[in-house]
């Protein structure tokens, strides 16, 4: 199961936009949202977050969450249309993605901070196929990231018929966050420092591995199937 942010692809600030944007928009909030780090976190986490440093009367309102997200899907949207030519796909995401899809046995999956919506329109201004991800769990499943695991573990039960237990679930992220969140269900988790963090911290938060990149073909699928 694949991170999407700093571990797929980069959009160069297309969310982090459309967000300040829908919190102008919606709520009438502007500023402080540099005093909040995106990477790692749900999209409703971050609402609540920086409602909370707005002291809005009520941060944890699901209505203004709600308002909030519906409207950053619709400015992410322009965000990333217009600015498609500055999306991009990581190195060797690419070759990991179809190596992995030869392999047997292998399901590809999402495990992402982004809703849904957010999460598909973000692979399709990076062209990749959000198709290609059968199973998947998502920020609007819910806000807390450990929660989305088994919420993808559970809809692999329900797609293909069969229950992934353990070391068969890997987390592939670029965040402590990504290494940590699939613990309550036994999960490995590869680290790739292409976001925020190193290899180091990264390893020091879990990681049963961690690249640089994902350029290395053989010894990242090396470590998802091991």
């Amino acid at each position: 199961m694949f991170d999407i942010d700093g571990t797929m692809l980069l959009t160069h600030g297309a969310g982090r936009s459309a967000i300040r944007q829908a919190f102008a928009s919606e709520l009438g909030i502007e500023g402080r949202f540099d005093e909040v780090r995106f990477d790692g976190k749900t999209d409703p986490q971050i609402i609540k977050e920086i409602l909370e440093l707005a002291e809005h009367p009520n941060p944890e309102s699901e209505d203004a969450i709600a308002a909030v997200c519906a409207r950053y899907l619709e400015l992410l949207q322009f965000e990333l249309e217009v600015g498609r030519s500055r999306v991009r796909v990581l190195p060797g995401v690419r070759e990991v993605l179809s190596e992995l899809e030869l392999r047997s046995g292998v399901v590809l999956g999402l495990l992402t901070g982004n809703v849904e919506r957010g999460a598909h329109l973000k692979l399709i201004a990076a062209d990749i196929a959000p198709e290609r991800f059968t199973v998947g769990a998502f920020g609007s499943d819910a806000a807390s990231r450990p929660d989305l695991p088994p919420i993808a573990v559970e809809r692999a039960v329900h797609k293909h018929g069969w229950s992934p237990e353990g070391r068969d679930v890997v987390i592939v992220g670029d965040t402590p966050a990504d290494m940590t969140c699939g613990n309550g269900i036994g999960a490995r988790a590869i680290g790739v420092a292409t976001g925020s963090y190193s290899v180091e911290e990264l390893r020091k938060a879990g990681a049963d591995d961690a690249f640089e990149t994902l350029e290395a073909l053989t010894e990242v699928v090396d470590a998802v199937l091991t």
